[in-house]
Formats: structure tokens, C-alpha cells, sequence
């Protein structure tokens, strides 16, 4: 029987590499040398070659550069295929509902569809529950795989690493995501935050890195 993936790490690698995260690279190296063989791995270990022994400057200001300032590369998985529109409010409050059920709650200002927040719950989740919240999300999954292998950026290696133990697109998932790359996410006159539960959008304000 395969082994649940190595969700906490990859949840772990794809957050703001803070001080704090930083200063575990070595444990992280040795957590991820453990690992039985597997896709997952290999992604993890392509990455950390990058990520090891890179300059903490360089990787912080890589980092805000990939995520924070394209949306095209968001880690927010619900922007790709809900946009602002009322549809995301209502994804969002599913997320963090389902989330609440399974013991997990969420602290601080990251939403429920962060891809850190959602690989931490598929890490502590029953077994194949995580894997099926991911899955419902191929779409956005697939969409940030290929804005980062167009800006060749080493997070392609934890991209490719997340969607390795799912199954492969449908056919639905595929035309959405070619119906996305043509036209971009769907729109609203006004915006998502009258429509999203006040309980799921953080308090308006600049974001703060993650710890």
C-alpha cells in the first residue's frame, strides 16, 4: 500500500521562506531524505537542490516575485477558476467548513484555498480526503504548473510534486483549463468580498508573509 504523500513538506516549501523556515533547512533536507522513493520525492529533492543552499535574500525576494506580484502564479486556488465572483465566496466557506469537520482550524489571515492551507489539512485529514479536496481543484492546480514552468521557476518541482498522486485531468478539467488560459478567470461588476461569509475574508490591510 503507498504511503499518505509527503503533504506537510510540500505545504512547508511552498510558503514564504521566512527566517523561522529557513533556519530548519537542514531538518527539512534530512526529513526529505527519509522519504521512500516516489515522485513526490524527486520533486522535493530537485527543489531543495535550489532551495538548500540558496541565499536567504535571494530566496525571499524570489519568492515574492513568483507569487505575491503575478497573479497568473497565485497560490490562492479558487482565483483561477471562481475569479472575484460570488462563486469563490461560497468555495471558500465549503473549504473552511470541510476543514472545521475534520478538526482543522484555520488561524491568522490566510483563506481556506491558500495551497499551503489545503496540503496541511490533506496532511492531517483521513486518509484520501486531502487527495479529494486536491483533486476537486485540478484545474487551478494545472494552471499554476504551467505559469511556473513558464517562468522556469524552481517551484515547478513542488508544483509537479503536489499533482503527482493524482489522477490525471478529465476531460472536463482540461477543457476548463484551456477555457481559462483563452479568457482568463471569470468577473463581476463588483467585487467578491460582499459575497463572501465575513468569517472567511481576512480583515482588509496589507498580507503579511507567512510564518
Amino acid at each position: 500500500m503507498r504511503s499518505r504523500p509527503p503533504y506537510k513538506l510540500l505545504s512547508l516549501l511552498l510558503q514564504y521562506p521566512s527566517d523561522e523556515l529557513l533556519e530548519a533547512r537542514a531538518d527539512i533536507g534530512a526529513a526529505i531524505a527519509e522519504l521512500a522513493r516516489c515522485r513526490e520525492r524527486e520533486g522535493l529533492e530537485a527543489f531543495f537542490a535550489h532551495f538548500g543552499p540558496a541565499p536567504a535574500v535571494e530566496l525571499q525576494q524570489a519568492y515574492v516575485e513568483t507569487f505575491d506580484l503575478q497573479k497568473r502564479a497565485s497560490l490562492y486556488l479558487t482565483s483561477f477558476t471562481e475569479g472575484d465572483t460570488r462563486k469563490r465566496g461560497l468555495a471558500l466557506l465549503r473549504l473552511k467548513r470541510l476543514y472545521a469537520m475534520a478538526g482543522l482550524r484555520l488561524e491568522g489571515s490566510e483563506l481556506p484555498d491558500y495551497l499551503p492551507v489545503m496540503l496541511e489539512f490533506a496532511a492531517l485529514a483521513p486518509e484520501g480526503i486531502g487527495a479529494r479536496v486536491l483533486e476537486e481543484h485540478r484545474a487551478g492546480l494545472e494552471l499554476l504548473r504551467l505559469h511556473l514552468r513558464e517562468r522556469e521557476s524552481p517551484y515547478l518541482h513542488l508544483a509537479k510534486a503536489v499533482c503527482a498522486g493524482l489522477p490525471r485531468l478529465g476531460a472536463a478539467d482540461l477543457e476548463a483549463v484551456r477555457r481559462l488560459l483563452r479568457e482568463g478567470p471569470p468577473s463581476e461588476q463588483v467585487g467578491l468580498r460582499p459575497f463572501a461569509p465575513s468569517d472567511v475574508m481576512p480583515a482588509a490591510g496589507p498580507r503579511e508573509a507567512p510564518p
